[in-house]
């Protein structure tokens, strides 16, 4: 934390973020915090790998400063998560957002960061798009690398269970919103027989039990589960013309499945085909603004399941390459908010242009 103070003691920082590896102790980075950046605005998460300047990383505490200059903000710890109240939620969204004097000529974007375990990022991201209307809303889930035991997020010096942070962001940029996955339908369709929704729980799939049918449709057998099949076999979700994943965390004890997104009786699902991932990472971020040029950076949520399948493909590091050349700085996270929807296997994000009157440098 002294490194990061002395990085960041030439900057007028509006705010900062600060994405934390599963390696370090949370008390020790906050009195870090209080020690070094006691006099600065500290938000964050805890991850399952981050987004560096040097590509894909596991053990690496970035600290993103974004300048008083183009950037102001307004902030809200929503705690607690579960019980979720959708109506206060969405009000105390309003009022923050009514609270936070407009700059002239300034446009706004909401970023969020949950509890990656709290089951409730769906109603969440929800009541956030009743309260802010037409803002664009993006976020991800905090993570704490592949254990799933316990998520944090960084708010007012201390990091909290159970909660997630809200950001009102304003700013002279131009900024442009992402999210995309590299999978397509196939032909495998299934239905949800028995479920337990609350727990994002999965007991039987077309009458059997859910481990066992997904297995047999994916051709593995049910004892070689794992992480790396579930991520490069997911099911996806039909919203419209829209296929959304709804990712698979493991195996319960007698065959259930857990999900990382929102699961329901009667739910039909249907088995995903991913295109080549790498190809499709480069594709995609290659954004242009209205006058044909790069972003500045760009804020990114990655799934930590993308980031399983680029290692277990050994493309690490070309994805890493492509992450740098495109300025993606950001974290691996447990789930992504995008449109108003909570999303698995996804990255989403944020590309920030300069602004069209004068350079950022």
């Amino acid at each position: 934390m002294a490194e990061v103070a002395a990085a960041l003691a030439h900057q007028d920082a509006c705010f900062t973020l600060l994405f934390v590896p599963e390696a370090l102790d949370l008390g020790e980075v906050e009195q870090g915090v209080a020690a070094h950046l006691g006099g600065c605005l500290v938000f964050g998460c805890t991850t399952a790998g981050q987004i560096t300047p040097e590509g894909y990383e596991n053990d690496a505490l970035l600290a993103l400063s974004f300048p008083r200059s183009h950037f102001r903000c307004a902030s809200q710890l929503i705690a607690p998560l579960k019980p979720l109240s959708i109506q206060r939620i969405t009000a105390d969204a309003r009022a923050l957002d009514a609270r936070f004097q407009k700059t002239a000529h300034w446009n706004r974007l909401a970023l969020t960061i949950s509890d990656g375990l709290s089951k409730q990022e769906d109603m969440l991201v929800a009541a956030l798009e009743a309260g802010l209307d037409d803002m664009p809303i993006f976020g991800g889930s905090a993570a704490n690398g592949l254990t799933f035991q316990q998520t944090s997020v960084l708010h007012g010096g201390k990091f909290h269970t159970n909660a997630a942070l809200l950001l009102i962001l304003e700013t002279d940029l131009e900024f442009s919103g992402i999210g995309f996955d590299h999978f397509l339908p196939t032909g495998h369709q299934m239905v949800v027989t028995g479920a337990e929704p609350e727990e994002r729980v999965v007991y039987e799939i077309n009458g059997a039990p859910a481990a066992d049918e997904y297995a047999r449709l994916v051709g593995v057998p049910r004892e070689q589960l794992s992480p790396q099949v579930f991520a490069e076999n997911p099911v996806l979700v039909r919203n419209s013309a829209l296929y959304h994943v709804r990712a698979i965390q493991e195996v319960q004890e007698g065959g259930a499945l857990s999900f990382l997104s929102a699961i329901d009786e009667g739910l039909l699902l249907t088995l995903g085909k991913g295109q080549e991932i790498v190809q499709t990472m480069a594709q995609e971020l290659d954004l242009r603004d209205g006058r044909g040029r790069a972003p500045e950076f760009i804020l990114g949520f990655d799934c930590v399941l993308r980031r399983i399948e680029i290692d277990h493909k050994q493309l690490t590091w070309q994805a890493s390459e492509v992450l740098k050349e495109r300025r993606v700085l950001g974290f691996n996270t447990y789930g992504e908010q995008h449109c108003g929807v909570h999303v698995n296997q996804t990255f989403v994000g944020v590309a920030f242009f300069e602004p069209k009157e004068r350079s950022l440098h």
